[in-house]
């Protein structure tokens, strides 16, 4: 038995986080969503989080400048960054900054696990072949 891993959702869509949510438990992460970057930095310490999945485009804090402070705060943290915009400037920025994946909405659940899964590091034996959690 494992203690479920702890994925971070900051969207300010409550449906997308709400339906991100829901999806990660299924696979049997534990999930804490929150609908702004700040509520975010307020909670994250030190091991909080085992990933970050962040939109880009939100109200105060972007997801690119939360990458960016969590960066040059030290965190290694693993960062899946989701938008609803193909801007391939944005996307080098995003991955010059760390991020693990670039994902376009409307996520697919095979993509977003299979990127969630190498983010974690090949799932650490979380998962068997066909991308379904172990035990």
């Amino acid at each position: 038995m494992f203690d479920p891993l702890t994925i971070a959702i900051v969207d300010d869509d409550d449906a997308m986080r709400e339906a991100l949510s829901e999806l990660l438990q299924v696979f049997g992460f534990t999930c804490r969503a929150f609908d702004r970057a700040e509520s975010f930095l307020s909670a994250h310490g030190s091991g909080s989080f085992d990933c970050l999945i962040t939109d880009i485009r939100m109200p105060g804090i972007g997801g690119l400048e939360l990458l960016r402070r969590l960066r040059s705060a030290g965190s290694t943290m693993p960062v899946i960054v989701v938008t609803s915009y193909t801007d391939p400037a944005v996307r080098e920025r995003a991955m010059d900054c760390g991020a693990r994946a670039y994902l376009t909405k409307p996520l697919a659940d095979e993509i977003l696990l299979h990127s969630l899964e190498s983010a974690l590091g090949e799932g650490g034996g979380r998962f068997d072949g066909d991308g379904q959690p172990n035990g």
